[in-house]
C-alpha cells in the first residue's frame, strides 16, 4: 500500500473532535480507570519507567501528569557540544535548508515560511540554514528542553490541521508540518537566532511551554503571536521550555554558517535528549 493510500483515512477523519475527546480524557482524573489506562499504556509501549522521577503509576491523577512525567535527576546528562538533542525520540530529517526550502520525506518539501506562520521576515533569517525533525512516539519522554542557551523573543500559535506526524504520514501528507497546528518558539543565542517549533498532531490535546502554560486550547483559527522584549524569558541549555500533553514533533531551525551535526545521525535513528546533536564550526 502506498503512504499516500495509507493515510486517505485520516483526510475523512473528525481529528479535531477526536483532538478535543482525548484532551478532555487524558485531563480526567479517573481514579483506578485512569490508573489501568496508564498500566496497559506502559505495557503496549515499553514506556521506560524506572527511569521516572516518580516510577508509581498510581501516583499520577491523570493520564497527562503521565505522559509528561519528569525524569530521575541525571537521567539524561548533557553532552559537551555546542547544541544538543532537545528530546527523546526519532530523527526525521536534518540538514540543510535549500534557500527557503525543508525537506521533509522523499518527494516533500515546504518553505520556511510556511513553517513559522507565514513570517517572511522572520523566515529569511534562516535562509540556506539547518533544520532538524524530531519524532516523538508515544513512549518517549514528552518534555522538551533547550538546544542551547536562548533568550526568548517571540511565540507565534499557527492554527492548522491535525495530522497525525508519524513517518508514514510525513510520506504522504505534503507540507506536512507546516499544515498542521504549531507553536513556533524564537530565540536569540549567542550564534544567532534559531527557532523551536512544537507541531500538533491527532489527539495532542495541547502544547505548553514554561513561560505561558498551555497554549492550545484555546483554538481561535487564526495566528496569535506574543512578543518578550519586555519580559525577557532567558533559558539555560538543557532547560525545560515546554511539553506535549500526547507526543508529536519537534521542527528547529538555524540560520546559514559553519553546523556540523553528530556524524552518528541518521534518518529514523534513536535520539536522547541532551546528547550531542551538533557543532558550530
Amino acid at each position: 500500500m502506498s503512504d499516500r493510500l495509507a493515510v486517505l483515512p485520516q483526510y475523512l477523519l473528525p481529528k479535531l473532535a477526536l483532538t478535543r475527546l482525548a484532551g478532555r480524557f487524558a485531563s480526567w482524573q479517573g481514579g483506578n480507570i485512569t490508573h489501568a489506562v496508564i498500566r496497559r499504556f506502559v505495557a503496549r509501549y515499553g514506556v521506560n519507567m524506572a527511569e521516572a522521577a516518580d516510577p508509581d503509576v498510581t501516583s499520577y491523577p491523570s493520564f497527562n501528569e503521565f505522559f509528561t512525567r519528569a525524569l530521575k535527576p541525571g537521567a539524561r546528562p548533557l553532552a559537551e557540544s555546542d547544541l544538543i538533542c532537545p528530546v527523546d525520540g526519532a530523527i526525521s530529517q536534518f540538514g540543510a535548508i535549500e534557500r527557503d526550502q525543508i525537506f521533509q520525506a522523499k518527494g516533500h518539501s515546504y518553505s520556511t515560511t510556511a513553517l513559522v506562520g507565514g513570517d517572511a521576515t522572520l523566515a529569511a533569517q534562516f535562509q540556506d540554514g539547518h533544520f532538524a525533525t524530531l519524532y516523538l512516539s508515544p513512549r518517549d519522554y514528552h518534555r522538551i528542553h533547550m538546544p542551547c542557551a536562548g533568550k526568548l523573543t517571540r511565540m507565534i500559535h499557527v492554527p492548522g490541521d491535525l495530522f497525525s506526524v508519524n513517518p508514514t504520514t510525513a510520506r504522504g501528507v505534503p507540507g506536512l508540518f507546516a499544515r498542521n497546528e504549531r507553536v513556533v518558539c524564537v530565540f536569540e543565542s549567542e550564534h544567532g537566532p534559531f527557532v523551536l517549533t512544537l507541531v500538533g498532531a491527532t489527539i495532542v490535546g495541547s502544547m505548553a511551554t514554561v513561560w505561558h502554560g498551555v497554549v492550545n486550547p484555546p483554538r481561535p483559527g487564526v495566528v496569535r503571536e506574543w512578543a518578550y522584549a519586555d519580559a525577557p524569558v532567558v533559558l539555560e541549555k538543557g532547560a525545560e521550555m515546554g511539553r506535549f500533553l500526547l507526543g508529536s514533533t519537534v521542527v528547529m531551525l538555524f540560520p546559514k554558517g559553519p553546523l556540523q551535526f553528530n556524524p552518528a545521525w541518521a534518518p529514523g535513528g534513536a535520539l536522547r535528549m541532551g546528547e550531542a546533536m551538533a557543532k558550530r564550526g
